[in-house]
């Protein structure tokens, strides 16, 4: 082998090595959403646009559809579910004035809570952990 080749190989080396830390950190900073810390939340958007349009909804969170509404039971909190319908996969909306997401492909109805009220499905939705941080409407997929 010629020095040259290994002197390549050894460089291909280091930089493959090198790539999982760049992902890694890359990741870590999207991630974190402005929020501080890496405690695996990720911002929806401000408290202000939630109270604006009643319900913030993200089509990709970490790969999850996502809505987050002010809990009923606690104004000061929100409370996050998946904004997949469970009987046929359609994406669920928020009817602040039933206080409901509604599916609109078969009619299902869930509470806020993501537990199923009415309509062809039996599962609930699915939830996440979320949390008001300063102006920021945060979520943990």
């Amino acid at each position: 082998m010629k020095r040259r080749d290994l002197t390549n190989l050894m460089g291909l080396g280091l930089l493959a090595s090198s790539l999982p830390v760049a992902i890694a950190a890359c990741q870590a900073d999207s991630t974190q959403g402005g929020a501080g810390g890496n405690d695996g939340f990720v911002s929806l958007g401000t408290v202000a646009d939630l109270d604006a349009q009643g319900a913030l909804a993200n089509g990709d969170v970490q790969g999850k559809n996502v809505a987050v509404i002010r809990d009923p039971k606690s104004p000061g909190a929100v409370v996050a579910v998946s904004a997949v319908c469970t009987h046929a996969g359609c994406t669920v909306a928020w009817d602040s004035a039933q206080g409901v997401f509604v599916c609109p492909c078969h009619g299902g109805r869930f509470n806020a809570n993501g537990t199923v009220n009415s309509g062809p499905t039996r599962q609930p939705l699915g939830t996440f952990e979320a949390k008001i941080d300063g102006d920021r409407v945060l979520v943990k997929v």
